[in-house]
């Protein structure tokens, strides 16, 4: 029996576009995310619920592919399905009102959200007046920076941005997907037996336990996935890239858990392997699982004892990520000082990790820095600068956009990239690993001498 579907529709603000919002972050290349550059849609899985952080609602999702169709661009068509049983799912009023929210949020739909784009853009005229600069580029970004449909997943998504290179990102996200669906085609007894409820004085045989458990589980999810020649070819297809992908500026003891997130990518993806991808998994999920498993199964290292807490935290009612998401509404900077500290209490979040979920929130005047803005800022800016001094230099050249200074950052960052790699919402899911430092300084030497001028008098105006 064929795949059916339901059909959602949401109004659009004249100004929005579709491809332009999703492709505007590499949050949209993370699974369990897929845009299709053909048909420029959005598909994903999406829960049915808004109430699953620390209740004990099942996690139920249906596959979602939203479009923005020509010949009616002031609406958004959203196609629900059920795969799994073939038919058009049912949906309550409460269920469809779940998925809306999701989606308005994923895509910056709110009122304050389109404020924020048009000063922003009136920011960035009145600058290039003033000025004279050319910011036709920053007038194109569509000023909405994509985002999870929740808090939960951009938080642990932030998580995976820091201290590694971006094709283990994209592999630990895949894999935190496929574990979901593992989980969900697996008996409801096995996460059970991955949480940690025995006394510290018997750690050592509930280990000797979990990981006969944690054995089993792995041991059948190795079956299927060998049943599968498609998935064993997945796995092949990117042996021959490892080397030339490898960063060297990073630490020896993250080269060999990157290889293997590099390696997970496949340069194809047939339907047998997407089938295998679940929603992002909810707290309740992952709160129920064991570190050492969770570690091993998503190559995650350190970050899964983190992922735990916070999953563990949401599940308990210690965190209330509501209450985190509702400050964002006042829009001020005693709300933007509450939320950093409240933020900063929690494992695993540091001034970066911190900065970009509350840029996923919506405060957009502190820009997260790393490594790659240090390189941007000396390569486009000609300034030279260090962990120490890259906010205040960052500052001094974005500061005249507040309280959007990184949007600007931002647009320009992701205008270069695209100066490199070519239109980023047009690139194959495939080719999302090869954006990395390395790949840019080799594409940088293929450019076409038109290009190369281009680019080079898209730098000197930065200067």
């Amino acid at each position: 029996m064929g795949t059916e579907e339901s059909l959602l529709k949401l109004p659009l603000a004249e100004t929005f576009n579709l491809e332009t919002a999703v492709c505007s972050h590499g949050l949209f290349m993370m699974s369990p995310n897929r845009w299709d550059p053909l048909s420029r849609s959005l598909s994903r899985p999406l829960h049915l619920s808004n109430s699953l952080d620390n209740t004990d609602i099942p996690s139920v999702s249906v596959d979602v592919t939203i479009c923005q169709p020509q010949q009616d661009p002031h609406s958004l068509r959203i196609e629900v399905r059920n795969s799994a049983s073939g038919s058009a799912p049912s949906l309550s009023q409460e269920q469809q009102d779940a998925l809306l929210a999701q989606v308005k949020r994923m895509l910056r739909l709110s009122e304050a959200d389109e404020r924020n784009v048009r000063e922003f853009k009136r920011i960035v005229r009145q600058v290039a007046q003033e000025e004279g600069e050319e910011t036709q580029y920053m007038e194109d970004f569509s000023g909405r920076v994509f985002r999870s449909p929740t808090l939960f997943e951009d938080m642990v998504k932030c998580m995976l941005l820091c201290n590694c290179q971006w094709p283990r990102t994209l592999s630990m996200a895949r894999a935190l997907c496929e574990l979901q669906w593992e989980l969900q085609h697996c008996s409801p007894s096995i996460s059970e037996d991955f949480i940690p409820q025995t006394p510290a004085g018997k750690e050592s045989k509930r280990r000797q336990k979990v990981s006969k458990v944690a054995s089993k589980l792995t041991s059948r999810i190795a079956e299927s996935k060998a049943s599968s020649e498609d998935y064993m070819n997945l796995k092949l297809d990117c042996a021959g890239v490892l080397e030339e992908n490898v960063q060297p500026s990073f630490p020896q003891n993250d080269i060999e858990s990157d290889l293997h997130g590099l390696n997970e990518l496949s340069t194809t993806d047939p339907p047998s392997a997407r089938d295998r991808i679940g929603n992002f998994p909810s707290p309740r999920e992952l709160a129920n699982l064991d570190e050492s498993f969770l570690a091993k199964r998503c190559n995650l290292g350190y970050r899964a004892g983190r992922i735990l807490k916070l999953a563990r935290g949401i599940v308990d009612g210690q965190i209330q990520l509501r209450e985190l998401e509702d400050m964002c509404n006042e829009a001020s900077l005693t709300a933007y000082v509450k939320l950093a500290e409240q933020l900063s209490q929690i494992n695993g979040f540091g001034p970066f990790t911190r900065n970009n979920v509350l840029v996923c929130i919506g405060f957009y005047h502190v820009i997260p820095t790393d490594s790659e803005t240090i390189r941007h800022l000396k390569q486009v800016h000609a300034r030279n600068c260090t962990s120490k001094t890259v906010q205040m230099i960052a500052e001094s050249i974005y500061g005249k956009y507040a309280p959007f200074q990184f949007l600007a950052y931002w647009s320009e960052l992701w205008h270069f990239y695209e100066k490199r790699f070519g239109k980023l919402s047009e690139m194959p899911y495939s080719d999302y690993k090869l954006i990395t430092a390395t790949n840019e300084k080799c594409n940088s030497l293929q450019l076409s001498s038109k290009e190369s001028e281009a680019l080079s008098s898209f730098v000197d105006q930065q200067k």
